[in-house]
């Protein structure tokens, strides 16, 4: 099925965290579905998009190299991967997470150790100096990654979910509660009441719907 409508919007990062958005890559805004990852170039974009790869990586697996129906077969993966996510964020979603969890992160787990990153000793550049335990340090790690074979496409993006399951609080994880929305968030607001996925998709029609139920109370 083509799930790419001339009209496409471009990609909703409104998750306030990488693991988030990459949920929040297929959506029914509107009552419209919607996938940003229904190919092999979809995700290549999709990851540029969210600042998951660089525009240089992306012309590795663009290239005569990596063959589209190879990408494309990771897309598929990728799709994989967020439906697994999707019901692990929806099973513990509001509450803190516990070491029972660990049972459910072995296919993440799994994916993790195939990755392939490495460190290096960079300099910040004038202005840019890095706060190090009290002093500022002309020299920073600098991660990379070697890139091979299509599927380390997918290592940025459990690189993310491991991020998300480790070091952000669960119980601040909520889905956007507009009527049929899908959108996920990381509520980073100062007293943790943010109720939609933004106001211009769902915030603003949910006012529109309470001042329609106000007024028909007058009818």
């Amino acid at each position: 099925m083509d799930t790419r409508p001339s009209t496409r919007p471009d990609p909703f990062f409104i998750g306030d965290h990488l693991a988030l958005d990459f949920l929040n890559s297929t959506a029914s805004p509107r009552g419209v579905y919607i996938e940003w990852i229904g190919s092999g170039a979809d995700l290549i974009s999709w990851l540029v998009s969210a600042k998951a790869i660089d525009v240089r990586t992306a012309a590795l697996f663009r290239g005569k190299k990596s063959p589209s129906s190879a990408v494309d077969a990771v897309a598929g993966q990728a799709r994989e991967l967020r439906e697994w996510l999707r019901r692990f964020v929806k099973g513990h979603v509001g509450k803190p997470l516990t070491t029972a969890a660990l049972r459910e992160l072995e296919p993440l787990n799994k994916l993790l150790a195939e990755d392939n990153i490495y460190r290096q000793i960079d300099t910040t550049g004038p202005g840019m100096l890095e706060q190090r335990e009290g002093y500022e340090s002309a020299l920073r790690w600098r991660q990379e990654r070697r890139w091979g074979s299509p599927e380390q496409l997918l290592h940025p993006i459990a690189e993310a979910i491991g991020d998300l399951l480790c070091r952000v609080d669960f119980k601040l994880v909520r889905q956007c509660e507009g009527e049929a929305c899908t959108l996920m968030f990381h509520d980073v607001t100062k007293a943790h009441a943010r109720r939609w996925c933004s106001m211009a998709v769902c915030g603003n029609r949910a006012k529109a719907a309470a001042h329609r139920a106000r007024l028909s109370k007058y009818d």
